[in-house]
Formats: structure tokens, C-alpha cells, sequence
């Protein structure tokens, strides 16, 4: 895929310079524990990183393609709607992690 292209095709947009559009992966409300026990989206945790998956990198993204999961801080983050969908902007240095298939496993990362 190019810089302008990305998984939810027809987005009417092209990213600029190191920006990285994100859709949220699951919902924002309550989520489920490895042992089942349901935590309600009021439950106050820690700091705590999010997952999401790229949609759309600008043309200086260097170290994710759309389709890779991506980790981020959610509170440092813009959001914006499109086709009645909403997405997040980030800048490629907000990102903390990538997930692909194409990531060796003795890798440390573009920022390590």
C-alpha cells in the first residue's frame, strides 16, 4: 500500500508528514479481565496504553505501514470522525509499540 492508502478504503483524506491514522480496536467501554470478571468503563485504572490499528500513515512514516497494530498513549491523542466512524491522529513519535507479522523478534524498535 502507498502512503494514501489504507485499510478502510475511501477515506477522504491523505496524511501529511509523520502523521498515523488509527481506528480503536474494541470499544472504549467496559472490557473483560483474563478471568472473565467484567470491569466497567468507569473503573479508574492506572496509566494504561492502547492498541489500535493503523488505517493510514503519511508519505514520512518510517516504521509502520497501514494494518500494523500500533501502541499509544489513548490521553495523548486527537480524534476525528470520518464517515461516521471515529478514528485517532497521532504523530509517529507517539507511538510506544508495533505489532506485525514483518517485525524480526530480536528487534528492539526505532526508538530503543
Amino acid at each position: 500500500m502507498t502512503a494514501d492508502q489504507n485499510l478502510d478504503s475511501g477515506l477522504p483524506i491523505r496524511l501529511l508528514h509523520d502523521r498515523v491514522l488509527v481506528r480503536m480496536e474494541g470499544s472504549e467501554g467496559e472490557r473483560r479481565s483474563t478471568a472473565g470478571i467484567v470491569i466497567p468503563a468507569t473503573a479508574a485504572v492506572g496509566k494504561r496504553l492502547a492498541w489500535a490499528t493503523a488505517v493510514g500513515v503519511g508519505p514520512n512514516v518510517r516504521a509502520i505501514v497501514s494494518g500494523d497494530r500500533v501502541l499509544f498513549d489513548p490521553d495523548d491523542r486527537s480524534e476525528v470522525e470520518l464517515h461516521g466512524r471515529g478514528y485517532v491522529l497521532l504523530r509517529e513519535r507517539d507511538v510506544h509499540a508495533v505489532a506485525a507479522e514483518r517485525v524480526e523478534n530480536d528487534s528492539t524498535g526505532l526508538y530503543l
